[in-house]
């Protein structure tokens, strides 16, 4: 058989049972491209394969490897390949990337600088960059999320988000605080003066042309935009702050506002969980990295529940 037909085999039986395997279809598509579609699964050759994982040293390398292994265990198991043409063994997978907590100030340099981070603004316009950045801190989004909006989804008479496009294929409506909501009104009045179509179902953030924004030109633009702030961190490329570090910094600051503020942050870290579009408390966690400002407002928070004795009522 052509590696192309038992990849669609492959994929149309994860689907039929259940799993979305949006992620896995592109990974094989793209190794079906790499190898050639017509090239019997028998033909593929190790170091074809090697080339296509690329550089054993990333996590890029063990993503595209266990979506490998998973088809060419089911490929064996079927008879198509007496062997999988996968390296045997794996390299030690690379230390987690931690999560950047941008403080305030920082922020406000980021928003700022949107205006003056580059001399030509071909189609990231500083007043949607702007506005993209204050959603994404704003509201705690995914890049995904918030480029996925459309007209409709964005309702100002109720002030809620409709977030569709999420990881795990569940919407949710994420309430709009007063500042956000001035921010996204001032933006939408920008677009509708600048002529963009005003359909429901058009694209809410769009370049300077009307067009959709994609995710590679956003990112792009956040690097220019933060090595323009000045905020960077020791080490090299790899480790420096990422535009989705927003999320996790709207996530820390919501924590320590709830600790300052004397809340109940262990009925309310469910709350949290929910409008980050979370299935558990245990993917809320992750975000919680640890700051000073945290550690302090948790340390204060324990003294203050020291002192009563071990009484929180």
């Amino acid at each position: 058989m052509t590696l192309d037909a038992v990849i669609g085999e492959y994929v149309a039986l994860g689907q039929a049972m259940g799993y979305a395997f949006t992620t896995h279809r592109a990974v094989l598509q793209s190794f079906g491209r790499a190898m050639g579609r017509d090239l019997a699964l028998s033909a593929v050759a190790p170091e074809r394969v090697r080339v296509f994982l690329g550089p054993p040293t990333t996590c890029n390398w063990h993503h595209k490897a266990s979506i490998l292994r998973g088809f060419y265990r089911y490929a064996v198991s079927r008879g198509h390949v007496p062997t999988s043409p996968l390296p045997p063994l794996a390299p030690k997978l690379p230390p987690p990337f931690v999560p950047y907590v941008y403080t305030q100030e920082e922020i406000r340099r980021l928003l700022e600088a949107t205006t003056s981070y580059r001399t030509i603004h071909r189609l990231l316009e500083p007043h949607t960059f702007r506005a993209l950045l204050l959603v994404l801190y704003g509201a705690g989004l995914r890049i995904s999320e918030a480029l996925a909006f459309r007209l409709a989804d964005v309702d100002f008479a109720q002030a809620v988000l409709v977030v569709r496009a999420t990881k795990f294929y569940k919407a949710r409506l994420v309430p709009m605080g007063t500042q956000l909501h001035t921010a996204l009104a001032h933006y939408a009045t920008a677009r509708r003066t600048a002529g963009h179509a005003e359909r429901p179902d058009t694209p809410f953030f769009v370049g300077r042309t009307g067009h959709p924004l994609t995710i590679p030109t956003v990112q792009q633009a956040f690097r220019r935009l933060r090595a323009h702030a000045g905020i960077r961190r020791p080490g090299g490329a790899r480790h420096q702050p990422r535009l989705h570090d927003l999320r996790h910094a709207a996530a820390v600051h919501r924590l320590v506002a709830w600790y300052r503020a004397g809340a109940d942050v262990t009925r309310l870290l469910p709350k949290l969980s929910t409008y980050l579009g979370h299935l558990g408390l245990s993917s809320t966690q992750r975000y919680l990295t640890m700051t000073p400002a945290l550690l302090q407002a948790a340390g204060t928070r324990f003294e203050q529940y020291a002192m009563r004795g071990g009484s929180d009522a």
